[in-house]
């Protein structure tokens, strides 16, 4: 992913949240509607979210130390773990909070047309935001569905900004349809209930963010394509003759680490198993650049490949 487009949807979404956040919480004060409130805290928290985002992106690009050698890239993940936190307590318990709160003490919606106004407001700034945010990872989307490119991407800028923009946009509407209900029919449960809908929907985003961030967490190997480009570039069929086994892992979005036993012949000196071991490296970095460490170990090949996870013995 490029940092600087994933930087250009987040400060977008920045932009576009705190105007938001300012002119829900002043149609709150003015109507008393809860939706709005809800709706307030929930563009307050994406504000903060997107700040997470560039503090990550900033503390990743830290150079390696004696202790962390490999960097500080996953710091991007970190953050962007926290982002799932803040929007599911933040966000969605206080929504579901004072959701509860409305129905059980539901009271009208007071000088609609403030509510009414900045919502409008705020669906197309937010669509405004969520465009970019699609346009920036449009690029990177490549065949794959936007679900796929959700569960697939290894940076978390442009999925957490696309989830917090669609979610907004759904939670606007919901909003909307909670408003109006409650002005139509003067019963303020109505507000409420659409309140309590939001809280629901920023719940199960939250969840989701929560499971794809801690998936990169834990450690992703690189994608079928980045393997077999990985593969296909170690091997020359003169020294190098083949891939025994290979294990990825990804040490931040935009750095790869490599470490594959590689088959050699039997008959070749040091210097030429040295010679081809700089080679492949050469190759693989040339055919895969976010492959910034990269570990070969050779050996004569004498079975089948290691399945995944586990080590081979020569």
């Amino acid at each position: 992913m490029s940092a600087s487009g994933g930087n250009r949807a987040i400060i977008a979404a920045l932009g576009a949240n705190l105007a938001i956040a300012a002119s829900k919480f002043v149609a709150f004060a003015f109507s008393g509607s809860s939706s709005m409130l809800a709706e307030g805290v929930h563009s307050l928290a994406d504000s903060g979210n997107q700040v997470l985002l560039l503090i990550g992106g900033k503390r990743a690009k830290k150079a390696a130390t004696d202790e962390h050698p490999f960097g500080y890239g996953r710091e991007r993940y970190v953050f962007g773990f926290l982002v799932s936190v803040v929007l599911f307590t933040l966000g969605g318990v206080f929504a579901l909070y004072e959701g509860f709160e409305k129905v059980r003490h539901p009271h009208p919606v007071d000088d609609w047309y403030w509510p009414v106004g900045v919502l409008i407001f705020a669906i197309l700034a937010e669509g405004f935001s969520f465009r970019t945010a699609m346009r920036e990872a449009q690029d990177l989307r490549g065949s794959q569905s936007w679900v796929q490119f959700i569960r697939r991407a290894k940076a978390p800028e442009l999925p957490v900004v696309l989830l917090e923009d669609f979610g907004a946009l759904i939670g606007l509407v919901l909003a909307l349809a909670g408003v109006g209900l409650a002005v139509l029919t003067h019963d303020g449960v109505w507000d409420g209930a659409g309140t309590l809908c939001i809280g629901t929907l920023l719940v199960c985003i939250a969840l989701v963010l929560a499971a794809e961030t801690k998936s990169l967490l834990l450690g992703e190997a690189a994608g079928p394509e980045t393997v077999t480009a990985i593969r296909a570039a170690a091997v020359d069929h003169a020294t190098v003759t083949g891939v025994i086994h290979m294990r990825t892992l990804h040490l931040g979005p935009e750095e790869l680490l490599v470490a594959a036993k590689i088959a050699v012949r039997h008959d070749d000196t040091a210097a030429q198993v040295a010679a081809a071991i700089d080679a492949a490296e050469a190759r693989i970095r040339a055919a895969v650049p976010i492959a910034r460490v990269i570990y070969l170990e050779p050996d004569i090949h004498h079975g089948t490949a290691a399945p995944p996870g586990t080590a081979e013995q020569p």
